[in-house]
């Protein structure tokens, strides 16, 4: 009788023991989960690049991080855009020339990525394939040539040219050598309060503000556009382990942003 007491003494006590080390795994488990959700929502959130919009500036393959804090915040800065309060808190303006990731107003599940190109108040307008702010075009330089040979299915060439916006930024941009595309020659948009007019870097390839994005209210910014941490090309094969290393684009690790 002594025997099977102390046999089921210890069963109980393994019992115990296991349901508190169960108990511990789960409190582990959802701490993590919680500080990432944290650190997602109000640090750093990490993105993929899938297409060629953003050429030169992002490539098909990179992966970055976009601050969460630089614009403050809103209900799109946590996961499922939960709608935990109105408007946007500690707000910090976009500078013109920002790289930032966004809400697609028409279907906020969609994330896109521009450049902001035009703030509250501006008039915006493309004629033959020179942007225009506020009546004056801005200035351009020819920049040599850019080929994209990744992920399509023949090379592409462009033109390439230095863009400096109105209060000196200076980024590049790519554009087929024709200015006849719908994107080339547009109506003049006024921004209005509380939004931004956003453009792809590769001109003639970006569903933007020219078409289908339209204007991108304050309350839809997620944040912008920091740095580069992982970059690959479409170069090697899964199947294939000797080739992988190829596919590192080595050079854009931890390349910031601009």
């Amino acid at each position: 009788m002594a025997e099977n007491k102390n046999e089921k003494l210890a069963d109980s006590a393994a019992e115990v023991s296991f349901a508190q080390s169960f108990m511990n795994n789960v409190k582990t488990v959802v701490l993590a989960i919680l500080i990432a959700v944290v650190i997602r929502s109000l640090w750093l959130e990490p993105f993929r690049i899938p297409s060629g919009s953003m050429y030169p500036t992002l490539k098909v393959g990179d992966y970055l991080f976009v601050s969460k804090y630089t614009y403050g915040y809103s209900r799109y800065s946590f996961p499922f855009g939960l709608p935990l309060f109105e408007g946007r808190v500690w707000y910090n303006e976009p500078k013109r020339g920002d790289v930032v990731v966004f809400k697609f107003p028409q279907n906020t599940k969609t994330d896109f990525i521009k450049r902001i190109v035009g703030l509250p108040g501006d008039k915006i307008q493309v004629r033959e394939g020179r942007l225009y702010i506020n009546d004056k075009r801005v200035v351009r330089h020819a920049d040599g040539s850019y080929i994209i040979d990744e992920y399509v299915a023949m090379p592409e060439f462009f033109h390439k040219y230095k863009e400096v916006l109105p209060e000196g930024f200076e980024h590049e941009v790519i554009e087929i050598s024709d200015d006849e595309r719908i994107v080339d020659n547009t109506e003049e948009f006024l921004v209005p309060e509380d939004s931004f007019f956003v453009m792809g870097d590769n001109r003639d390839r970006s569903d933007d503000s020219r078409i289908r994005v339209g204007f991108v209210p304050k309350e839809n910014l997620v944040g912008k556009a920091k740095f580069i941490f992982f970059s690959h090309n479409d170069k090697g094969s899964l199947f294939k382990p000797w080739t992988w290393p190829q596919t590192i684009r080595w050079n854009r690790f931890f390349m910031g942003i601009h």
